[in-house]
């Protein structure tokens, strides 16, 4: 689950002109994060969450991740994505980086073979 989440998040950045994270936003808070998510374990879609992550250029999240209420302090969960879209977003204005500024919408979260996994249309805020 890491593994797809980590190669989605770096198959948007690939899509987009998204910079790379630079010293100050590092690889670490995003680990932090997909770890802290876990396998967001769920018996139904009223447990499932998404978060969005990151920071666009032109604001907003880079990515949405699906978590489980079961499993995650939501303080918690959003003190990390806080932090690393400050990391990003410092990164950004350090860059230059542009983007097309069109905004990401959040795929909601469903629960699917017990994980929850972005893709619904119910949507409830961390």
């Amino acid at each position: 689950m890491i593994r797809i989440v980590l190669a989605l998040l770096s198959a948007a950045c690939t899509a987009c002109t998204c910079a790379a994270p630079g010293p100050s936003a590092t690889p670490d808070t995003l680990a932090r994060i997909v770890s802290l998510i876990g396998p967001a374990a769920c018996t139904g879609a009223t447990q499932c969450r998404t978060i969005g992550v990151g920071e666009r250029p032109c604001g907003g999240p880079e990515n949405y991740l699906a978590w489980s209420v079961t499993s995650i302090d939501p303080a918690a969960l959003r003190l990390l994505v806080e932090r690393y879209r400050e990391e990003r977003q410092a990164a950004n204005a350090r860059s230059g980086e542009q983007s097309t500024c069109n905004i990401l919408p959040d795929p909601g979260a469903v629960c699917v073979a017990g994980q929850c996994r972005p893709g619904g249309r119910d949507r409830d805020p961390a």
